[in-house]
Parts: C-alpha cells; sequence; structure tokens
C-alpha cells in the first residue's frame, strides 16, 4: 500500500514538474506585432533606438534585433564582432524598465533599416539571450554549413554548445530575420544567461554595466574571436 502511495506521489511530482518546466519555457506574447505598432506607441530616442553601420563592400552582418536592455548584453556582442569590417544593426531598448514590451520575434521583425541592411549582406549572424544559468549557446539558423563552422569554433575556445536547439529558437523559418540575406539564410545565437554572466565581471548584465569595455571579461572577447573565425 505505501509502496503504490509512493508510485502515484513520485507521478504527481512528476507531471507537476514538466508542466511547471513548460510554463518556464514559453515564451511571452510580444506587446506589439510588429515595428509599425511599435513606433505607434514607443518614443524613438527615448524608448528605443537604431543603430547601424555598414562598411563598403562588407558580406556580412551581425545584428541584434533584441539589444540594448531587452536582451543584454547582445549589442556589445555582436557591435564587437562586426568591429570595422562587417555590417552592424541594433535595435536598443532604452526603457528605465519594462524593456521586454520592445520584444519584437525575429519573424515578425520587419524593421525597416534592418531589412535593408540585411538584404544587402551575404551572411547573417543574429545575436540574442536565452534563459538558462548552465553556461551554453544554442546555434540555429537555416545556414547548416555555417551552423557547423560556428559551432565547431566555440567548442575549439572552450565553450559549450547545445547538441540541439528546441524549435522556438531554432531560427529556421524563411520569416526569421537571420534568413532575409542574399542566401536566404543565416544564423541565429541564443546565449544562455549562465554564458552571457561570464562575459562581465562580476556576471553583472546591466545596461550601463555591459556598456562599459572595461568590464568585459576575456571570455567575451574569446567567444566574438571563435564566431568570427567561422566567417573568415
Amino acid at each position: 500500500m505505501r509502496k503504490a502511495l509512493f508510485v502515484v506521489a513520485a507521478n504527481v511530482l512528476m507531471l507537476t514538474l514538466c508542466g511547471t518546466a513548460q510554463a518556464a519555457s514559453a515564451k511571452r506574447a510580444d506587446t506589439y506585432p510588429n515595428f509599425r505598432q511599435l513606433a505607434a506607441h514607443e518614443a524613438e530616442g527615448k524608448d528605443f533606438r537604431r543603430v547601424q553601420r555598414f562598411p563598403r563592400g562588407a558580406r556580412v552582418a551581425h545584428i541584434a534585433i533584441h539589444g540594448g536592455a531587452i536582451e543584454s548584453p547582445t549589442t556589445q556582442l555582436a557591435n564587437a564582432a562586426a568591429g570595422s569590417t562587417y555590417a552592424f544593426y541594433s535595435f536598443e531598448g532604452l526603457k528605465p524598465s519594462g524593456n521586454r514590451q520592445l520584444h519584437i520575434t525575429a519573424t515578425h521583425f520587419d524593421e525597416p533599416k534592418a531589412l535593408k541592411l540585411v538584404a544587402a549582406v551575404d551572411y547573417t549572424v543574429s545575436w540574442h539571450a536565452a534563459a538558462g544559468g548552465n553556461a551554453t549557446t544554442y546555434v540555429g539558423g537555416r545556414d547548416k554549413g555555417l551552423v557547423r563552422k560556428v559551432s565547431a569554433e566555440l567548442r575549439a575556445a572552450g565553450f559549450t554548445v547545445a547538441a540541439s536547439v528546441p524549435g522556438e529558437i531554432a531560427g529556421v523559418s524563411p520569416r526569421n530575420i537571420a534568413n532575409k540575406n542574399r542566401r536566404g539564410m543565416g544564423v541565429q545565437l541564443e546565449i544562455s544567461r549562465g554564458q552571457r554572466e561570464r562575459f562581465f565581471a562580476g556576471g553583472k548584465l546591466g545596461r550601463a554595466w555591459v556598456e562599459n569595455p572595461a568590464h568585459r571579461t576575456e571570455a567575451f572577447n574569446r567567444y566574438v574571436a571563435a564566431v568570427n573565425r567561422a566567417l573568415s
């Protein structure tokens, strides 16, 4: 009898934990379905800003469509990776709080400047933040050849790359902005919080903290260099 009760209790606990995990992994709905709606309700220069560079002849774009305080520190990573050689784009949340409402999922992200910049290059690396305390990266996207190269370079540099990518962050939809370059395929990096914390002294990810290059750790530079080696 006690054994039967234990089995029932264990099964209930398992179902509860599974439900909790599913709830935790579920993505919250975006406040705005597209950029037009966002721009109608948010003030550019106050709530958000758009930043871009396009060096002459650039064939690669590093983009952070959830930059600033939306998904820290994707702006800094994309900017450092682009340097003076590659194209760079960032849509940045500037609000004191509540920047999550500026999040437009990658398959709906239709900000005109971003679309124009990505359409002008052959290769795209889209930088994103993922949940999770373990230091890992989910490498997705339609460019399977580049996915393999980026994964290999990150592992060679000492970083953990997930063996599989959850469907909701796989980045394989043709509607994903990462895949709207001239070749119709790009790479999407989803970097766990545990990994992002290792990029900055004290593991701090506040906007003011990550904007200061002096706070970057050796891991930040090593990570960016590994991604770019895959592009060379």
